[in-house]
């Protein structure tokens, strides 16, 4: 009997939840435009703002925070970084996803980068004495990081950033689901989401931003998102969203914990494994198995995962993450195995058999031609 495809890749996509369907049927229905006076644009334009307090409420935002709808975590972090405009110099940590990354290269500010400790920790160190360099700061540093799972210390980072006179900006679209989010408690200026991440619709998202700040328009027009982001809003979408973070909920995961420690007792390393980690994202590596053909193994048993983003034009490379942590000797052997409101004990199970016969066949055949050529 050929078993049904396995998807481990949620930190990339999570599939849509049947309720977010159900959601966007509704909102699709309704079919009229937000700013709309008639009583169809007056039901689109109740149903937005439903929205808007849903996403607001799922980081405890609703009154310290404001929010605009984007089209998902790259255009978030985008309008963020663009708020650059004013300070001196931008800091962004080596982590973070490339979307902030080419972003904070594209405002001809001066960029430097705070490194990783081992751990894929940010270095607390080096970054303060990029802080206490002079210039007023625009800073980046993501909360989880979607390779590892890392949690970065944002709380203590947010202290030093402020002190320096800067802003702060926390990209959370891998934290959504796995962790809570507190962006008063974060002392986060503005925060990323994406919808996608959490059982939600493809091409939705939210930059959530302090109500003590000010930010200005990356796509000016016709008013929407209260002149922040023009263009017609994406209702659909956005009602999907909500009722998706509606649906989140953070759970630490055992069957994942157990296989972390039956992939170590085969050779592997879990990456990030001294740090605090977000549950729903293992990243491990072996020394003699390239992530390349891990993955061609895997696909072939119907099993999904990746080797890290998702975002780099489907290419299997080294990871960019994994060298900024030190780790170059293992970087293109990395595996991300990432679970999501799909993913039951038995799935980790299944995945777990697959990859260790594919690495006793793998590490087999080495040895015969180590064996052949001696």
């Amino acid at each position: 009997m050929t078993l049904s495809p396995l998807y481990l890749d949620h930190a990339a996509t999570s599939p849509i939840r049947p309720q977010v369907r159900e959601a966007m049927l509704r909102a699709w229905d309704i079919g009229a435009n937000a700013s709309s006076v008639h009583a169809l644009g007056r039901k689109a334009k109740l149903l937005l703002e439903e929205a808007r307090d849903a996403v607001l409420a799922f980081v405890n935002g609703v009154g310290p925070a404001r929010l605009v709808f984007t089209s998902g975590g790259t255009e978030a972090n985008q309008l963020a970084l663009s708020q650059s405009r004013g300070f001196e110099r931008i800091i962004v940590s080596a982590g973070e996803h490339d979307s902030v990354h080419k972003a904070a290269e594209s405002y001809g500010l001066p960029v430097v980068y705070t490194p990783l400790l081992r751990s894929g920790v940010v270095d607390m160190d080096a970054l303060s004495q990029l802080l206490n360099t002079g210039g007023k700061p625009f800073v980046a540093v993501m909360l989880v990081n979607n390779e590892t799972g890392v949690i970065n210390p944002v709380c203590e980072i947010a202290d030093k950033v402020h002190a320096a006179g800067g802003w702060l900006h926390v990209d959370a679209v891998q934290a959504a689901g796995k962790i809570e989010i507190d962006i008063e408690a974060l002392g986060a200026d503005s925060l990323s989401l994406a919808a996608h991440k959490i059982g939600g619709p493809q091409g939705v998202g939210a930059l959530i931003y302090s109500a003590d700040r000010d930010i200005h328009a990356a796509i000016p027009g016709g008013g929407q998102e209260f002149g922040h982001r023009a263009g017609t809003e994406n209702i659909a979408g956005i009602a999907g969203f909500a009722e998706a973070v509606r649906l989140a909920r953070p759970s630490a995961d055992a069957a994942q914990a157990e296989t972390e420690t039956a992939l170590k007792a085969l050779g592997a390393t879990i990456v990030g494994e001294d740090a605090v980690r977000a549950p729903g994202i293992t990243c491990f590596t072996v020394p003699d198995w390239t992530a390349q053909l891990q993955l061609i193994h895997m696909d072939m048993a119907g099993i999904c995962v990746s080797s890290g983003s998702a975002c780099s034009s489907g290419k299997v490379k080294s990871s960019r993450v994994l060298e900024a942590m030190g780790l170059n000797e293992v970087a293109d052997k990395a595996l991300r195995v990432s679970s999501g409101w799909t993913t039951s004990a038995a799935d980790w199970q299944r995945f777990l058999e697959v990859w260790s016969k594919g690495y006793e066949t793998h590490l087999a055949r080495k040895a015969g031609r180590v064996k052949e050529s001696a």
